[in-house]
């Protein structure tokens, strides 16, 4: 079993229960601007192994009496098509995924706001499409000198020109489809609007990364600076929390520049801020449940080698940028991160110089590695995934598995009826392959009843 190194229950109890203090201090209104993934944030439990990839959305269902989500997307990112890396979907189809997951797990999902909307004709067609569904829409618009012009921007020509989101509940979580979707924005239109119509709110925000109570270059945060080194995002301490407290506390470039900012906006719709630097706005308490150090250290090396590689593939392919590679390539002088941390690199290597073709080779979890080479009916990670599951269902390496009588005419089904230029079988190939034979042969139901055992397994390929 894989070393734990992170508490997720703790953080499901004091996560809920910071934010109740949150809305609690702002006098039972909370607008909470939710950063990063709420579902499936596969970044977090890498880097903090126990945390569960559900883990926000699993604390916002303990709070689901008091929860209204309402998602922001910028009108903009509709206009031109903008598509989740992720998952290869548009931001406006993106939207519609999030309210049937969140109906999924009973979380109230009360509207859809447009961002920088000016009429925008395929925002338009959004906007009739959400309605024909019952969601109920909102227009937020562009605002001149947004976000420096503090004087224009709370007034009536410019917060007052949105729309006023309807809420009924205590804690308001504002999401997205992605970033630049104007989430902080549309929480500052809210408290403008609930000022005026005399409202007791506040603003708080939810980022997982940065961890704000760790060292500026610990593992974990240096994770995350590899994960964005697409970006401009830049961990640095937080000057206005090391002056208003004497404390050190990291945040990132982005909010701390924007801080001084937010703070007029607070005083000039407030009276006041609440706020006495960046960090204060976080309710995030992840820091508080790593409970192995270590462990969550040694991950977080990894995804930083795992993000180093996978941006050296994008740049062939064209979808980064080469100062991409440069800058992860500091962070891992900074985390001491070598090539070596993981053996199945150089396993890999070894094979592939060895049979002079693509190879593969994975670590499993009692340590061992096993590898895979490139074949006439298999890929290199087909053939790596075979053998793994072999090994740890104790089988020959001489046994088939899948019976060549099975592999060829499949391979010959790709290429001569559905038109692929390669015959060999994809991991996903491969397994339903294993799972037909898994009905006759003994062999493959053991191999197939290793599969959960290679969860969290890092593998390595050489193309």
């Amino acid at each position: 079993m894989a070393a734990i190194g992170f508490d997720n229950q703790q953080y499901l109890k004091t996560q809920s229960e910071q934010i109740r203090r949150r809305i609690a201090q702002f006098g039972g209104k909370l607008y909470l601007e939710f950063g990063g993934k709420l579902f499936d944030d596969y970044h977090a439990s890498r880097v903090l192994p126990g945390f569960e990839p559900d883990s926000k959305v699993r604390m916002l269902q303990q709070l689901r009496e008091d929860v209204e989500i309402v998602i922001a997307i910028n009108a903009a990112d509709i206009e031109k098509n903008k598509v989740r890396g992720d998952l290869g979907i548009t931001y406006d189809e993106d939207v519609l995924r999030l309210i049937d997951s969140f109906r999924g797990m009973d979380l109230y999902v009360g509207s859809v706001v447009l961002t920088r909307y000016s009429g925008q004709g395929a925002a338009d067609a959004f906007l009739r499409r959400l309605t024909a569904l019952g969601i109920r829409c909102y227009r937020h618009y562009p605002i001149a000198g947004y976000p420096s012009d503090v004087a224009h921007i709370v007034s009536d020509e410019g917060l007052g020109k949105n729309d006023y989101v309807e809420t009924s509940r205590p804690l308001v979580v504002v999401t997205a489809p992605g970033p630049g979707s104007g989430k902080m924005a549309t929480c500052l239109s809210q408290l403008y609007h609930d000022y005026k119509r005399g409202i007791s709110s506040g603003y708080a925000k939810f980022e997982t990364f940065p961890i704000w109570n760790l060292p500026l270059k610990h593992p974990v945060n240096l994770a995350y600076e590899a994960a964005t080194a697409d970006l401009d995002d830049v961990n640095m301490i937080d000057p206005f929390h090391l002056e208003a407290y004497g404390k050190t506390a990291v945040n990132y470039n982005r909010d701390v520049e924007i801080f001084p900012v937010l703070s007029a906006i607070f005083k000039k719709i407030q009276g006041q801020s609440p706020y006495q630097s960046p960090t204060d706005m976080g309710v995030n308490m992840a820091g508080n449940c790593i409970v192995d150090d270590a462990v969550c250290c040694a991950a977080s090396r990894m995804e930083i080698l795992r993000r180093y590689y996978t941006a050296g593939v994008e740049h062939v392919q064209g979808k980064c940028e080469e100062n991409t590679v440069r800058k992860l390539e500091l962070v891992m002088q900074q985390a001491g991160v070598t090539s070596e941390i993981c053996p199945a690199v150089s396993a890999a290597l070894t094979k592939a110089e060895a049979t002079g073709g693509p190879a593969g080779a994975m670590v499993l979890p009692d340590g061992r590695v096993v590898t895979g080479r490139t074949s006439d009916t298999l890929g290199a990670a087909s053939a790596m995934l075979l053998n793994a599951l072999k090994a740890l269902g104790g089988i020959a390496d001489h046994f088939e598995l899948i019976s060549s009588q099975v592999l060829e005419p499949v391979c010959r089904l790709k290429t001569e009826y559905l038109g692929h230029k390669n015959p060999r079988l994809h991991t996903d190939e491969v397994l339903m392959a294993l799972t037909i034979s898994a009905l006759t042969n003994p062999l493959a139901e053991l191999a197939q009843q290793q599969l959960p055992k290679l969860r969290g397994c890092d593998a390595h390929f050489t193309v």
